[in-house]
């Protein structure tokens, strides 16, 4: 019962529902996060922590750069959850801001230009 209790505090929060939105559609690093959302490296890393913590993400490291996406795999809720907030009908212009923003962004964190170059 704990790990769905984890989940759904993660969850409760607008800035992480937001990124599950955008990590739905394709891993991120932290970079690209920050300008889809508009926020500070430390929140966002701050948010995607509790996101992985609660078993919604994998983090990939290559050299400096991490990319986290959803782990599919992970054992919980949380994979449950991901599920149901993908396929729920979240049609807000916050969320199509976010992903036009995400559309245009630019790995820009030391390490990812040199790997998505």
């Amino acid at each position: 019962m704990r790990d769905l209790i984890v989940a759904i505090k993660a969850l409760s929060d607008e800035t992480r529902l937001r990124m599950m939105k955008l990590l739905l559609e394709r891993g991120c690093c932290v970079c690209e996060v920050m300008q889809a959302l508009e926020i500070s490296q430390s929140r966002a890393s701050r948010n995607l922590g509790i996101l992985q913590n609660a078993g919604f993400l994998k983090a990939r490291r290559d050299r400096l750069w991490t990319v986290y996406y959803i782990d599919w795999g992970a054992a919980g809720h949380a994979p449950h959850l991901a599920r149901l907030l993908q396929q729920l009908p979240i049609d807000d212009e916050t969320l199509r801001a976010d992903r036009e923003r995400l559309k245009r962004s630019s790995p820009s964190g030391p390490g990812c230009r040199e790997e998505r170059s």
